[in-house]
């Protein structure tokens, strides 16, 4: 069957509860809600717009759609929630507040309030950048972060490695499978060990001491690294170690909050704690699915993540519908009209009817 895909509609319905609102509209939202609108659930999504990958001119490691534009990525994913009658509005939510009955009052930015029987917030992360002049201009295009989504486009290339902490050994030797110029500037991380030297020198990576103060930019892309010694390292792309901190701050008001992960024995970010499998979250009726609760989780392991929250909590909405289904056929059945009910079926089976 072919569905034909419609413009998202831009009002929510205020006086009845959705069965589900999707909080945050990227990969792990849209996977979530495409897979509740497939199950024949409401599902609003309410979306700000702002992904964090929107530096980035193309995503990567997605099967079929390598090299897309990421906005383009987002284009189809709301076509097609909606054209299975899901909702997406544009905005952010300011409050969640669980209320009597057991849904959820969800306040947008706009005023509009909402229902929700069940959430899914997939707001994903933030990324704190080292505070290093030009690094913030540059990011997501010559300044980089993961091998596995840029490393392709850089191969080969004169590429740094900004040491800001335990993790930059690691960092510059994984880079090295996609060239063979890698430089380490130490800057502000800490001097490696006897060990760490040996495997980067056998490896042919440089190792540069001082403080990096900036970079060097010609038409708009990276040409070099300045040192606070005033020394000028030629350098076409940069990796930096970003601070990941989750986009959690509507979940507070139900009492989740954000905690911290380590990597080398250096905190890198927060996320909230949830089930690996589900995304359920220590909260009843809240799931998490995405960056927001795995750092590490590209497009299409946070899309994953959304399909398999939304499952879960297809699942839960069925368990709820059947005890209170089974509740309301017990008022209606006393255990003697039951077996009426039962005799006259029996019999009326016994003779042909």
């Amino acid at each position: 069957m072919t569905v034909q895909p419609v413009q998202p509609v831009q009002s929510a319905q205020p006086f009845r509860p959705y069965d589900v609102v999707v909080v945050g509209g990227g990969a792990a939202g849209l996977g979530g809600a495409l897979t509740l609108a497939r199950a024949r659930r409401s599902v609003l999504v309410i979306d700000a717009g702002s992904p964090r990958n929107a530096p980035a001119s193309h995503a990567h490691n997605y099967p079929t759609r390598d090299g897309a534009p990421p906005t383009a990525l987002l284009a189809a994913g709301r076509e097609e929630v909606t054209g299975y009658g899901g909702e997406i509005v544009t905005g952010s939510v300011v409050s969640v507040e669980r209320i009597e009955g057991g849904c959820f009052r969800v306040e947008g930015d706009d005023g509009r309030t909402v229902l929700a029987r069940r959430l899914l917030v997939t707001t994903g992360l933030v990324d704190e950048l080292p505070e290093v002049p030009g690094v913030a201009g540059l990011w997501g295009r010559d300044v980089l972060h993961c091998p596995y989504c840029h490393g392709w486009e850089v191969r080969d290339r004169t590429i740094g490695i900004l040491a800001t902490g335990p993790a930059s050994v690691h960092q510059a030797l994984l880079w090295r499978q996609w060239s063979d110029r890698i430089t380490l500037f130490l800057h502000t991380g800490p001097e490696p060990g006897q060990e760490a030297y040996e495997q980067l020198a056998a490896r042919g990576i440089s190792v540069v001491s001082g403080e990096v103060t900036g970079l060097d930019v010609t038409d708009a892309r990276l040409t070099g690294v300045q040192l606070a010694d005033g020394r000028v390292v030629p350098t076409e792309a940069l990796v930096v170690a970003p601070r990941f901190t989750a986009r959690a701050v509507v979940l507070s008001d139900l009492g989740l909050r954000a905690t911290e992960q380590e990597m080398f024995g250096q905190v890198v970010g927060s996320r909230i704690a949830a089930d690996a499998t589900t995304g359920a979250t220590e909260v009843p009726g809240v799931w998490v699915a995405g960056n927001v609760a795995n750092l590490y989780d590209t497009i299409v392991g946070a899309a994953a993540a959304g399909v398999r929250a939304a499952a879960a909590i297809n699942a839960d909405l069925v368990t709820e519908e059947t005890r209170r289904a089974v509740a309301a056929r017990r008022d209606v059945f006393s255990p003697q009209m039951e077996r009426e009910v039962c005799e006259r079926v029996v019999g009326a089976r016994r003779h042909g009817l």
